[in-house]
């Protein structure tokens, strides 16, 4: 059944979470709302198509270099007041305009548009913060109306530690990106498929952006103590590095294929398909809530190993993930050995994550969650 028709902005000025804007947006709009995706252009790829909403490439239409340049980075930060304060006659159109990311806080907050506002917070705080960012994100949160989470685990650091007002923070779980797995088979990428080993053998997949907290040293170290024992079973770390990862690569065991840039989303689909287990081996931060990598493998149905950080426990609760202690190898190696070695635990599992896809993690169950919200914030 429809939602009663709402206006609604969904905000991410750089770009930063194509695939959630995008299922976010086609899901409030199958709800009923009349949505904008206000956002810029996406550097490193296509995006989805529109899905009931309107795209709007709105921010840094006149920045230049390469994605991640340095003189990319300067363009953008100069285009940005401006662009914000053009938004802010453009969000006179909606009743409810709802932030993914604030780029540049403490300007941002000066800039926010006159609206009944909601603000996702993908990351609790900034994980790699420069000087000011922590305290510039902390007067965001108390600027807007809600503060939306995708854990019990996020929503209690948001009010404990950080100290949002508990009426203003909301739960409303990541949705599993469905529309990835359904797209039409694609190849794998070439760098995976060199090796002819590769295709007969069962193969763990880590996916996502390479950060220190990400943990894949310590999936490494797992990997070397399973040396022996784990045949032609191979390791897939794909994803764009933002370390250096030659130190990887040079301590990487045998069996380990790295990907080390941008993956499309039918190679992202490919490997997901093709992988047996996914593996987020990531270090204890109070900094995280959720991963949308997670969300991926729940789509896909793929049993996963996750670390006992952020909201992960509430997926392994739904017996969608095995869990396993942080910045522990052996604890990871047992894990990555038992999951292997049962073919009717993953089945098993597998069964537990579509299932969870479909409910609680579904992008259905999120709209419902947040046009409830917006209804309590607008006037």
């Amino acid at each position: 059944m429809k939602d009663s028709l709402v206006r609604v902005d969904v905000v991410d000025p750089s770009a930063f979470t194509p695939p959630y804007d995008h299922s976010l947006c086609a899901a409030l709009g199958s709800a009923g709302a009349q949505v904008r995706l206000i956002t810029s252009e996406f550097a490193y790829g296509a995006v989805p198509p529109e899905d009931h909403y309107d795209r709007h490439e709105f921010f840094y239409r006149l920045a230049l270099g390469r994605p991640g340049s340095r003189l990319r980075l300067l363009t953008k930060l100069v285009e940005h007041g401006p662009d914000m304060a053009r938004y802010r006659a453009f969000a006179r159109a909606a009743d409810v305009v709802h932030f993914q990311w604030l780029p540049i806080g403490w300007l941002d907050k000066r800039l926010l548009p006159r609206r009944p506002m909601a603000l996702t917070a993908h990351d609790l705080l900034p994980r790699e913060p420069r000087p000011g960012q922590v305290s510039a994100q902390r007067r965001l949160y108390q600027r807007v109306d809600a503060v939306i989470t995708h854990s019990e685990f996020g929503r209690s650091q948001l009010v404990e530690q950080v100290g949002v007002a508990a009426e203003k923070v909301s739960v409303i779980p990541h949705g599993a990106f469905d529309y990835l797995a359904q797209l039409a088979p694609g190849e794998l990428p070439e760098e995976l498929r060199a090796d002819p080993e590769a295709v007969g053998g069962p193969v763990v997949l880590f996916f996502g952006l390479i950060r220190p907290y990400k943990g894949v040293d310590v999936l490494l170290s797992a990997w070397s103590e399973l040396a022996s024992e784990l045949g032609d079973a191979r390791l897939w770390v794909v994803g764009r590095p933002r370390v250096p990862v030659e130190p990887l690569r040079a301590a990487a065991p045998p069996g380990v294929e790295f990907l080390s840039r941008f993956v499309s989303e039918p190679e992202l689909a490919a490997c997901f398909r093709r992988a047996d287990v996914v593996v987020l081996p990531y270090r204890r931060t109070e900094r995280l809530d959720f991963s949308g990598v997670l969300a991926t493998a729940l789509a896909f149905g793929k049993p996963a190993i996750v670390s006992d950080v952020g909201g992960f426990s509430e997926v392994a609760a739904t017996g969608a993930a095995v869990l396993v202690e942080p910045d522990n190898p052996g604890a990871l190696a047992a894990a990555l050995h038992r999951l292997l070695d049962d073919e009717a635990e993953r089945r098993r599992i597998s069964e537990a994550a579509l299932a969870a896809a479909a409910g609680p993690y579904s992008w259905a169950e999120a709209a419902r969650l947040t046009m409830a919200l917006y209804r309590r914030i607008c006037p």
